[in-house]
């Protein structure tokens, strides 16, 4: 311990309690910012970082529905229904349909064939929205059509110039993918020609199309790159 008079007269005294007081003050400051930048990991500062990740899927709902010519059936489904869907990283929604043909074709003296029809999907939550068309040419057909909210680009990919935290915000979704999920399906049938022009066409009223509605969900990593030379 230092008196008042070694602090005046002592020299070595003096520089001591100046790099005591340097420290007291110096370390606190350089953790502060060390801990910011690190953002839970080594690094997390501004630079080159490997992202990678895997999409799984959560089932919403399901069912099957006979959907006539021009009509469309539509449903919106909560993640309410999922028990854990607070800790999951919703980043999107999908729906995948399936469908067949019920028309059927006719011989003599009409010689028709079947048409192909065209079944849309469309999903949606909050602004994101999508849709998409397949048909059942051949007698049945399936498509699936996903919106999402995350950076796909950035999976799979080195990614630079950016922070981890500034990665993370285009990742994760942070509660932003709770809620209603809609989604609506319609079809627009096409009849067969008859090569008879004294017949009738052979008129088509509609398709039976099934569904699952899917919650995506992304669990990703972020770490340092590392780029590693060639020998």
């Amino acid at each position: 311990m230092y008196s008042m008079d070694d602090l005046k007269e002592n020299r070595d005294a003096q520089i001591t309690v100046a790099c005591i007081a340097f420290f007291l003050i110096a370390f606190p400051t350089y953790f502060s910012i060390a801990a910011g930048n690190a953002d839970g990991s080594l690094g997390g500062g501004v630079g080159d970082y490997q992202v990678n990740g895997e999409i799984t899927y959560v089932l919403l709902g399901s069912g099957s529905e006979g959907i006539a010519d021009g009509d469309s059936w539509s449903e919106t489904y909560n993640t309410n229904a999922i028990n854990n869907a607070d800790d999951l990283n919703i980043v999107g929604i999908e729906i995948r349909l399936s469908y067949g043909e019920d028309e059927q074709s006719r011989g003599a003296p009409c010689f028709s064939q079947t048409a192909a029809d065209t079944i849309s999907g469309t999903v949606g939550h909050l602004e994101f929205t999508n849709t998409g068309t397949g048909t059942n040419a051949g007698g049945s057909g399936a498509h699936d059509v996903a919106a999402t909210w995350y950076n796909t680009s950035m999976v799979g990919a080195v990614v630079s110039g950016l922070s981890m935290s500034e990665i993370r915000d285009q990742l994760d979704s942070n509660g932003a993918g709770l809620g209603d999920h809609s989604v609506e399906i319609s079809v627009d049938a096409e009849g067969d020609s008859c090569t008879n022009p004294l017949l009738a066409p052979n008129q088509d009223g509609g398709e039976e199309v099934s569904w699952e509605v899917h919650l995506m969900v992304l669990e990703y990593t972020i770490a340092p790159y590392i780029e590693i030379p060639d020998e």
